[in-house]
C-alpha cells in the first residue's frame, strides 16, 4: 500500500510537469503585443491578458510549476496526516477536483494537442479516483480504520453532540435524511437552543489602540440575555397550549 502511495506521488508530480509544459509550449513564441488578440477569447480576457506576465519575467518562456495566479507548486500540498484513511479520503476528493477542472478546461480548448493531453490525463484521475476508493475498502476491511476516523477517543467526546444535527435551514426535508434512520441514527433538532452564553470579545490591549466600547459589550449582553429569556417563556407557553 505504501508503494502504491508513492508511485501516485511520483505520477502527480509527472503530471505538473506535464501541464507547466503544455502552458509553455502554448506561450512559445507569443510577443506581448498578441494579448490585444488574446483577450477576444471571452476566458482569456477574464484573466485581463494572452499570457501570465511570470511565465517570460520568472521563466523566461520556459515551463513553470505554477498555478495561473503565479502561487508556485510547493510541499505543503501533499497531504500526510499520518493516519492512511484519512489521507486517501482527501486524496480521492483531489483527485475528483482535478478531474472536474480538467473536464471544464478540455471543452475550453479547441486545439487537439491540448485535448489529447487532457484526454490523458482525465483517464489517470479516473484511475487514481478508483484505486483511491479501493484503498480506503480495504483499510477498513483489514479493521485498521473505521468509517469515523480516528476510531479513537468515543468516549471522551461529548456524548450529547456527538448524536445530533441542527436544523438551521428553512427547509423541511432535513428530518428526513439517512442520518436519522438505522442503528446508529441521528437526533435531528428542530428548534436547537444556543450554547454558552452571549459571545463578547475580550477588551483588547491598551497599547494596541483598538476601537472598545464597555458599554456596547454590555448593551449586547442585556439583549442577549433578555432575547433568550423570551424565547424560553414562548416555548414554555406553546408547550403548555398544545397539552391543552
Amino acid at each position: 500500500m505504501f508503494r502504491h502511495t508513492k508511485r501516485l506521488q511520483t505520477e502527480e508530480i509527472g503530471h505538473i510537469e506535464m501541464l507547466a509544459t503544455m502552458v509553455a509550449r502554448l506561450l512559445e513564441g507569443a510577443p506581448a503585443t498578441a494579448t490585444a488578440d488574446a483577450v477576444e477569447d471571452p476566458v482569456m480576457a477574464a484573466v485581463l491578458g494572452g499570457m501570465d506576465p511570470q511565465q517570460a519575467i520568472i521563466a523566461g518562456g520556459g515551463a513553470l510549476p505554477a498555478n495561473c495566479q503565479g502561487v508556485p507548486w510547493n510541499g505543503g500540498y501533499i497531504v500526510a496526516s499520518g493516519n492512511l484513511l484519512a489521507d486517501f479520503r482527501a486524496n480521492a476528493a483531489a483527485e475528483a477536483q482535478g478531474r472536474l477542472q480538467t473536464a471544464r478546461l478540455y471543452n475550453m480548448t479547441d486545439d487537439p494537442g491540448v485535448k489529447a493531453m487532457l484526454q490523458f490525463n482525465l483517464a489517470r484521475d479516473t484511475v487514481h479516483q478508483k484505486q483511491w476508493l479501493k484503498a480506503i475498502e480495504e483499510l477498513e476491511a483489514d479493521g485498521l480504520e473505521t468509517p469515523i476516523v480516528p476510531d479513537a477517543f468515543f468516549d471522551e467526546e461529548d456524548q450529547t453532540h456527538n448524536r445530533t444535527i441542527w436544523g438551521l435551514s428553512d427547509g423541511t426535508d432535513g428530518p428526513k435524511g439517512g442520518w436519522t434512520e438505522g442503528d446508529d441514527a441521528l437526533e435531528y433538532l428542530l428548534d436547537p437552543e444556543p450554547l454558552g452564553g452571549p459571545g463578547t470579545a475580550p477588551a483588547p490591549d491598551p497599547e494596541l489602540f483598538g476601537t472598545y466600547s464597555t458599554v456596547q459589550d454590555l448593551k449586547g449582553t442585556v439583549k442577549a440575555k433578555a432575547k433568550s429569556t423570551a424565547k424560553k417563556v414562548s416555548a414554555k407557553k406553546s408547550t403548555r397550549s398544545r397539552k391543552r
